[in-house]
């Protein structure tokens, strides 16, 4: 009876143990226990420039910058003390432009995706663990939303609905539930046949329990490792939005709007109004990618370990 009830425990805790002289295999290497791996330098450094790019946004009314609406009329200059970034064609500071433009883009990209987990990563856990017709119905309704070609179906909606930034987010995140709702469902489908589900059932656990209690702590790493990437995906189809003219309209600066902005001064050589936008773009994506990418390896080696 001992011995069962150890099982038991162990099984509810969703984890095993390794031993540091025997440890576990993972893609025919031998692994550390999680306690002695790390996230890794990149890690943290992606995390420290997404960081930056979202207090820089948050507090830039707070910043010592130009008003990023002021016009000048003056000619184009380029950077200096006063304008480290410079000005555009209307004499309007850049990097204030830029930190601003951030907002839009923050805010649509985080926004949309917590949407989407919310709406579809729930409909995943209720679908991997329920099964039967509740997942029948929700495959149904994800196939359908991918059926449609994502782009078209946002430009669509937006010339449809309108332009604000609220309105974008939910556009965008109810086109991410599906492929949210895919990832967060295998996912349910790989632990819900596990021994700890198995000994929670036995114990006569409630699904609600079971649920929250066991699969979603497992879960979670994974949804949310793969949400960093979809945060990526949503900001670049707010800024091709922006680009189109299809999303905020001017003239609250995105950093797509500012891009488009910039394609006049292009045809002369000069190409610093659409750099800036472009490498602050270009850097966020890559460190959510980075910090995605890291923490789905992190998380993977705790799932081999199971």
């Amino acid at each position: 009876m001992a011995d069962d009830t150890e099982v038991a425990t162990a099984g509810l805790s969703g984890r095993e143990l390794p031993s540091l002289s025997n440890p576990p295999v993972l893609d025919g290497f031998p692994t550390l226990p999680l306690m002695k791996r790390r996230l890794g330098a990149v890690f943290w450094v992606s995390c420290g420039w997404v960081g930056l790019i979202i207090l820089s946004a948050i507090f830039a009314g707070a910043l010592p910058l130009h008003n990023p609406l002021a016009q000048t009329y003056m000619p184009k200059l380029g950077p200096s003390l006063a304008h480290p970034l410079g000005t555009d064609e209307l004499g309007r500071d850049l990097l204030s432009r830029v930190i601003y433009g951030a907002r839009v883009s923050l805010e649509v990209g985080f926004g949309s995706i917590f949407l989407g987990l919310s709406v579809g990563g729930s409909a995943g856990l209720l679908a991997g663990y329920l099964r039967g017709k509740i997942d029948a119905i929700a495959n149904g309704m994800a196939n359908i939303i991918l059926s449609f070609p994502t782009l078209l179906l946002l430009l669509a909606i937006v010339g449809f609905w309108g332009r604000q930034w609220w309105k974008i987010t939910i556009i965008i995140g109810v086109v991410s539930t599906a492929p949210l709702f895919r990832v967060v469902r295998a996912s349910t489908l790989s632990y819900s046949t596990r021994e700890f589900v198995t000994a929670a059932r036995a114990i006569g656990a409630s699904h609600w329990r079971i649920m929250t209690r066991e699969l979603l702590p497992n879960v979670l790493p994974a949804a949310l490792s793969i949400g960093l990437i979809a945060v990526a995906i949503a900001i670049v189809a707010e800024g091709t939005l922006s680009f189109l003219g299809l999303s905020v309209p001017p003239p609250t600066p995105t950093w797509g709007n500012i891009i488009a902005e910039g394609q006049s001064s292009l045809a002369r050589s000069d190409f610093l109004i659409t750099l800036w936008p472009s490498l602050a773009m270009f850097m966020t994506l890559l460190a959510l990618n980075l910090a995605g990418d890291r923490l789905q390896r992190y998380f993977d080696v705790r799932e081999g370990r199971l």
